[in-house]
């Protein structure tokens, strides 16, 4: 019975999570109403709130899975700095980025939440390996370069996104590489 519930529950909370993305590829979070979020999802409020307590939890929540994944990816490469590691886990990133276009997408465009690209940004200049790997040759300017790094890797995945990945991942993990080299 536990395991049912516990399916039903994740069914649920992924319904209002995609009711909301749907509804932000048009309109900012601050437009959104709980009422929006129930019609589209066809739940009750009182469905919604035994979940979330308002749609900045819900938006939150989703941004909180999406920073979760990109942690535990950069602690796993944690002490990896070479060509091959971070090929791999740019080509893991971006791979779960595609899988998740649809919200990902919507999280880094206007409508998303600003706060949540300073939280990515913030995530990337707090683990070195991947600034380290790539700043090399600038040394003295690392900051610097770490701020263009990531700004730049930042808005070539919103590009990439607004183009419908029209790019494979391994091709766009390549370029990455090899224009930051």
């Amino acid at each position: 019975m536990e395991r049912k519930e516990n399916r039903k529950v994740r069914m649920t909370r992924m319904v209002l999570q995609d009711s909301l993305i749907e509804l932000m590829k048009t309109k900012p979070i601050l437009s959104i109403t709980i009422k929006d979020i129930c019609e589209l999802a066809d739940m009750s409020r009182s469905t919604f709130y035994a979940h979330y307590s308002d749609q900045y939890d819900l938006l939150r929540q989703i941004e909180k899975e999406t920073l979760a994944y990109f942690e535990d990816m950069l602690n796993m490469y944690k002490d990896k700095i070479n060509k091959k590691d971070i090929t791999q886990m740019l080509e893991g990133m971006l791979t779960y980025i595609a899988n998740n276009s649809n919200s990902i997408h919507v999280l880094l465009s206007e409508n998303g939440d600003l706060d949540f690209q300073k939280k990515i940004f913030q995530q990337f200049t707090n683990h070195k390996q991947v600034t380290k790997y790539f700043s090399e040759d600038y040394k003295d300017n690392e900051a610097y370069y770490s701020v263009f790094l990531i700004h730049g890797a930042i808005g070539l995945v919103q590009h990439w996104l607004k183009s419908s990945m029209s790019m494979p991942v391994p091709q766009l993990a390549k370029m990455l590489i090899k224009w930051t080299e």
